[in-house]
């Protein structure tokens, strides 16, 4: 009796241990990013996941941001790709065929978006429907080509007009990219992980910047953003991460202040 009562006795000890480490890690990374602006740590996985070698092939071959990470930065896009295929469902509309490429390029477009982060399996949405072109919402009785719907906890996606994204990569228009920053951005709003927080801190300042009269008028005559953009502020996200993916070197020479706090607010470099 003695014997179990000390071991009890041990494990609320570990546990408590645990629980006290547990908030000095969160004190030193709230402190850390106040201070920096970025986690403490991004990319943390001693046991990565692996892909499919179709998949892998298709990363490789089809997916530029992938190619230009270094080996190690690899290993560790391929693991939350692999994290994002197990996490969420794929569903078809309209007998789309859903094959694995269909799914690691889907999956990648998140990835690439949230690579700086270190939470990066959102629970703001759990499923992802693909249709093969336009379709007809019952929701907003209207045609759309994709959309989130953080009620349904959905992502909608027009495989057409998702492929078109990629396949101009100049011309600032990426269906994958646009809704998926509406993920991040609603996973800003509605999280308190460190990765949310410190979007959420950025993003606000990046708002305040655009609500500036000057500012805004200096952005829409630029010609720049399309006019779409200034619809409101979670359109505006989703167009000038657009903007940041395909046309990074003209969004910097253009607005060098506010393209740093977009990098700032994603964590990449």
């Amino acid at each position: 009796m003695e014997n179990i009562t000390l071991v009890f006795t041990f494990i609320v000890f570990l546990l408590a241990f645990g629980l006290f480490l547990g908030a000095i890690f969160k004190f030193l990374e709230y402190a850390f990013g106040l201070v920096f602006g970025k986690p403490l740590f991004v990319h943390f996985c001693p046991f990565p996941k692996k892909i499919s070698p179709e998949a892998l092939q298709f990363l490789k071959t089809q997916f530029p941001f992938y190619v230009r990470l270094s080996d190690k930065e690899k290993v560790y896009f391929e693991h939350r790709v692999a994290c994002f295929l197990d996490k969420y469902e794929f569903v078809s509309r309209e007998g789309f065929v859903i094959t694995e490429e269909v799914k690691v390029h889907v999956v990648a477009t998140l990835a690439m978006l949230s690579f700086g982060m270190r939470e990066y399996l959102s629970d703001v949405f759990d499923r992802i429907i693909i249709y093969p072109s336009i379709y007809f919402s019952r929701i907003t009785k209207q045609y759309h080509k994709g959309e989130f719907n953080p009620n349904t906890k959905t992502v909608v996606f027009s495989w057409e007009d998702f492929q078109k994204g990629f396949d101009i990569s100049s011309d600032n228009l990426n269906l994958g990219i646009h809704e998926f920053a509406h993920v991040l951005h609603h996973h800003g709003l509605e999280s308190s992980d460190s990765s949310a927080v410190l979007f959420s801190r950025m993003y606000k300042i990046i708002n305040e910047e655009v609500s500036d009269v000057v500012f805004r008028e200096q952005l829409i005559q630029s010609n720049y953003f399309r006019i779409y953009a200034f619809t409101n502020q979670f359109e505006f996200l989703a167009v000038i991460l657009e903007h940041y993916f395909e046309t990074p070197l003209e969004f910097e020479k253009r607005f060098p202040h506010l393209y740093k706090n977009v990098s700032l607010m994603l964590n990449m470099n």
